[in-house]
């Protein structure tokens, strides 16, 4: 774990440290850290939209789409994975069920979504509803959220299993009917004497397969469903509270759900693009320093937000009272030469005057495990401390968080893990050399 760390100290024998970012595990501990690394992949939250036909599904999922603007989403749709009709079932396409689980090729829905977990693009097809075949495919990239949306979505327990939250939209059967009608003859180009023959034909189009598919398919799987949104697109409240939990989901690395003193703060397309900007080797040095800047001053804001307050209430310069809190006291700082300089000017840039001594640590050694003993053998608590720093690997988290599980680590980032090397991947090369301009290529 690289170490630009903060400890916030209440007491007086309080200290604050941060430290920066380098190879600091050394060899023994790497060693036996590679066999406990983080996953390789960030696992994708995947969302379950189902319900009867035209229920408002598709709907559902480009609002929670919008809302989750900032993240990478795609949306799946069951559609897509309907089996080509053979010749013989083109005859009598009017017979043909196209709301029973047989229509789908699950099997490859299953794989698809196997690609996407691993993180792997995947190829979708796209079905023709004019032809009834899959004439072409389209890419489909890894993503943070896949939603993926369809009637009969629930019904296969393998499926099922793939999904982080099951969404049944409930829409009355009127709605549903009016709104697929419309469906058809303008989204699928189907002809409407086609589409009211199917309504009002003998056998009946709704009655014999639709209603009937509804009821025996697609309504007994709503039990399975663990938010059930009456109106669909329309109920805007189911929708706000749905994004809302997704974006807590999203903001916990897997490594928080073990370590419940570790946090890494939000990630945005804003953030995303500064870590893209400092991991770029092409990267002058100008920028580096600049959006290096911008991300510590991030990891050091969040932190303080960990700070202990006390309420205070102040008079406003219109006379009235404002409740607010007072900035938690006696702090101070200590950085890890020579890396954890760098966050030095972000927080003297947050707390006002405040003291920040150093600490070397030889090279090869494990830099955030000595010096988080060292503040403890001075008689600092270790519940005192708070150590901030940029990224980390996983294998550093694991050490630290089990060597001193009362500290709290707030990070921007955590790495895919280390490789054959003990380096730090996708890493950022040297940090103190890019920053303080010391790496002569």
């Amino acid at each position: 774990m690289g170490s630009n760390s903060i400890k916030d100290l209440t007491e007086a024998s309080s200290r604050v440290h941060f430290s920066g970012l380098h190879r600091n595990m050394d060899t023994q501990v790497e060693q036996e850290s590679v066999s406990i690394t983080g996953k390789p992949h960030k696992q994708p939250f995947i969302i379950g939209v189902a319900g009867g036909a035209s229920s408002g599904k598709k709907t559902v999922g480009d609002m929670i789409i919008d809302q989750l603007h900032d993240q990478r989403v795609v949306l799946v749709n069951q559609d897509s994975f309907y089996h080509s009709l053979t010749s013989e079932e083109l005859l009598k396409v009017h017979e043909y069920n196209f709301d029973h689980p047989d229509a789908f090729d699950t099997e490859k829905l299953l794989s698809s979504m196997e690609m996407l977990k691993l993180g792997k693009s995947v190829d979708i097809p796209k079905y023709d509803f004019k032809t009834y075949k899959n004439t072409a495919s389209r890419r489909v990239n890894p993503s943070d959220v896949i939603i993926l949306e369809g009637i009969l979505i629930f019904h296969d327990p393998r499926v099922r299993d793939m999904m982080n939250m099951k969404i049944f939209v409930d829409t009355d059967a009127d709605v549903r009917l009016a709104r697929r009608i419309r469906r058809d003859t303008t989204e699928k180009g189907r002809e409407i004497g086609m589409v009211l023959d199917q309504v009002a034909g003998l056998a009946g189009w709704y009655s014999k397969f639709v209603k009937p598919s509804y009821e025996n398919f697609i309504l007994p799987t709503k039990k399975y469903a663990d938010i059930i949104i009456p109106r669909g697109g329309e109920n805007h409240v189911a929708i706000d509270l749905i994004v809302q939990h997704i974006r807590t989901k999203l903001g916990q690395h897997d490594l928080c759900k073990i370590y419940p003193n570790l946090y890494v703060i939000h990630s945005t397309f804003q953030i995303r693009g500064m870590h893209t900007l400092i991991r770029d080797a092409k990267t002058t040095k100008h920028d580096f320093v600049f959006y290096s800047d911008r991300l510590i001053r991030l990891v050091v804001e969040h932190g303080l937000g960990h700070l202990p307050f006390t309420e205070k209430q102040v008079t406003t310069p219109t006379g009235s009272v404002y409740t607010g809190v007072d900035f938690c006291k006696r702090l101070c700082g200590v950085s890890v030469i020579r890396s954890g300089e760098s966050m030095e000017n972000a927080l003297r840039a947050c707390c006002k005057g405040i003291k920040i001594g150093k600490i070397l640590i030889h090279r090869e050694g494990n830099s955030a495990v000595q010096a988080i003993k060292l503040l403890i053998k001075k008689g600092v608590p270790e519940a005192n401390i708070l150590f901030l720093n940029l990224i980390s690997a996983p294998q550093g988290v694991h050490v630290v968080c089990k060597e001193f599980p009362r500290i709290k680590i707030v990070t921007s980032e955590i790495e895919t893990g280390l490789n054959q090397e003990f380096r730090v991947v996708p890493g950022m090369g040297e940090f103190g050399d890019r920053y303080f301009g010391t790496d002569d290529d």
